[in-house]
């Protein structure tokens, strides 16, 4: 008999919003001289052409979400607002006078955290300090993630003002016994409301984002979670998979065990049934758990191929350089990866004495370069090919080899020095992109580091 999909590639694996993945940075060689070495190339180059993006984070949270992995602080304290707003704006002049001349951004995303923990007034006084610093590209893709339960119609209203279309909100599900597990208690009313008073402020993109594999989550309540959102029809919906990760240092991942999670089999067929749901709502699958409607940005830069991913998730354009914002932050120049320091008190600290709080990074060489290409293509058009020698690497024909199995299972197809997944092998895309990472090929981790593929 043979071995159940689900089975046999349920393994641990990146969800690949870099390559390399953090765990696999050369920290040891990085330097902070070498990343604004790698950003001020890249800028130089780019800024004109293509702009920046822009990551803005905002960790404070009132309460504690227990299946969240991010990095937060929580606190009923707002008058920890000013002072952070006052050092993200101090943050990116350092950035500026280094830079030595304006960036033009083309995107920004302020995530969390919960950044509507923070007032309008405060949201204001952050986006107009960074436009005193920086010019604004004519088709500024501008969004954030807003909690349903405190985002208000000033809020929409105010970040409406200077350009803001796109809003998030995090669902996750409307089950009240999942809610308390997760401690994520939002009646599908608030959700209604809030997705309503944006479209009132003028967004033209309103998503939702869905979990499945929840503690006590069955079928029926990813079902029926799932049907109330279409009711709502949202733009854009983030269907992800629990990323289960109590290991890791200051995770909220407590108050259920993991017998209380769905298992794998449990977790597809949550999986599918939502998928089928989305499909026949009309739906459009773009990349790994993300779904778009034929009218939304994101749809038509999937179709044409102009689809990117990053630290913010998908986006609909791409620029080669992007900055993060505050505490745990990454930045991204193409070249080389940037994560600021986690504590507030050191990040003051640092900021006060005209230092980019930066404390790791890795420097990407040549094979890193390649393979981050070819796992980007995986990631975002479900595709990849080796035609011309810049997009050869050595340890190319062994990757090929791997891949030979997932070929036989039905998951991909090669064609002329390429590859394509198949709609059987999309949900596995994590597997597929697995043999290509060599990094994590040479240097198997010891201990648990990711969440697993199903």
């Amino acid at each position: 008999m043979s071995i159940p999909l689900i089975t046999k590639y349920n393994v641990p694996g990146p969800r690949y919003t870099s390559y390399p993945t953090v765990p696999y940075w050369d920290i040891e060689s990085f330097s902070l001289k070498d990343w604004k070495e790698t950003l001020k190339k890249s800028f130089l180059a780019s800024n004109k052409k293509e702009g920046i993006s822009l990551y803005i984070h905002l960790p404070f949270c009132e309460s504690m979400c227990t299946f969240c992995g991010c990095t937060k602080r929580i606190t009923k304290n707002h008058s920890l607002e000013a002072p952070y707003i006052k050092a993200l704006l101090k943050e990116f002049t350092l950035y500026r006078d280094f830079l030595g001349e304006r960036p033009v951004i083309q995107q920004i995303h302020l995530g969390g955290g919960t950044p509507t923990f923070f007032s309008e007034v405060n949201l204001g006084t952050l986006i107009s300090g960074i436009f005193k610093l920086a010019d604004k590209a004519t088709n500024c893709e501008m969004s954030f993630e807003g909690h349903p339960n405190n985002t208000t119609l000033n809020h929409l209203e105010t970040l409406a003002s200077f350009g803001f279309k796109r809003v998030c909100y995090g669902v996750q599900d409307y089950n009240e016994t999942v809610q308390k597990a997760i401690n994520r208690i939002q009646p599908f009313a608030h959700v209604q409301r809030a997705t309503d008073q944006a479209r009132q402020a003028g967004y033209t993109s309103v998503g939702h984002d869905i979990i499945y594999g929840l503690p006590f989550q069955t079928l029926e309540h990813v079902k029926n979670t799932i049907e109330k959102t279409i009711q709502l029809f949202p733009d854009r919906i983030a269907f992800y998979s629990y990323a289960h990760v109590p290991w890791i240092k200051g995770n909220g991942q407590r108050g259920y065990e993991e017998a209380n999670l769905p298992s794998a089999e449990e977790k597809r067929e949550q999986y599918e049934i939502g998928k089928q749901l989305l499909a026949e709502a009309g739906y459009v699958e773009i990349g790994m758990d993300h779904f778009a409607l034929p009218t939304d940005a994101l749809y038509h830069a999937q179709q044409e191929e102009r689809i990117h991913r990053n630290f913010m998730g998908y986006n609909a354009s791409k620029t080669q350089v992007m900055l993060g914002l505050g505490v745990s932050a990454i930045s991204d120049s193409w070249y080389s990866f940037a994560q600021n320091v986690k504590g507030l008190n050191e990040y003051y600290h640092l900021l006060e004495n005209d230092i980019l709080p930066i404390f790791r990074g890795h420097i990407l060489n040549e094979e890193d370069l390649k393979i981050r290409q070819h796992i980007l293509n995986l990631m975002c058009h479900f595709k990849t090919n080796w035609s011309e020698p810049e997009q050869y690497f050595n340890e190319l024909p062994e990757v090929l080899i791997k891949l030979k199995e997932l070929e036989a299972d039905g998951l991909l197809v090669f064609e002329s020095k390429a590859l394509r997944i198949t709609e059987k092998g999309r949900p596995f895309v994590r597997n597929i992109c697995l043999p290509f990472d060599l990094r994590l090929q040479r240097k198997k981790p010891e201990t648990k580091l990711f969440s697993m593929t199903i």
